[in-house]
């Protein structure tokens, strides 16, 4: 019986442990691959980075970002996809508190040759160029006073998927 006892509790040890050393080398090389994957967003005193990415499945990898009132705020946007920007391209842009997302979706359908950007609208804070797959650009603007305001993608039909909210602190 103390034989059957000692053989389970060894088996149950060399279970648990991964026996081999793989498991553990398999979690090391996986934690390695995500901080090669995405750039942190990085802070400090007055100054915020973020970086921002598209996808070709109409994705922004976040849908919240917080910085503090008048920072300077530093935003590198990737299309990380592969599709060209008349099929699949993308933009930030960043609405004014208030505004009507999707009326402002639908006005901007109207001005292609100004990357989907209705000329003269006073609902816009700032904005990115519209980019396709692999294309990379950085803004640098004031955060707004204290609020949530809505950022879009302003590319046909994206406006669906591709939204998210700066909350200003």
């Amino acid at each position: 019986m103390k034989k059957i006892l000692m053989l389970l509790l060894s088996t149950t040890l060399l279970i648990s442990c991964g026996g081999d050393g793989k498991k553990e080398e398999k979690k090391e090389n996986s934690i390695k691959l995500n901080t090669q994957e995405k750039p942190k967003e990085e802070k400090e005193e007055g100054v915020t980075r973020i970086y921002l990415t598209g996808s070709d499945q109409m994705k922004f990898n976040k849908n919240e970002i917080v910085v503090n009132a008048g920072d300077k705020v530093i935003l590198t946007f990737e299309h990380v996809g592969k599709l060209p920007k008349e099929t699949m391209g993308h933009n930030f842009v960043l609405l004014k508190e208030g505004t009507n997302v999707q009326e402002f979706g639908q006005e901007a359908l109207e001005f292609k040759e100004n990357d989907y950007l209705p000329e003269g609208s006073d609902a816009i804070i700032t904005h990115t160029k519209m980019l396709g797959g692999g294309e990379k650009t950085e803004i640098t603007f004031e955060a707004p006073a204290k609020g949530n305001y809505d950022y879009i993608c302003s590319f046909p039909g994206h406006v669906a998927l591709m939204n998210g909210v700066l909350t200003v602190k």
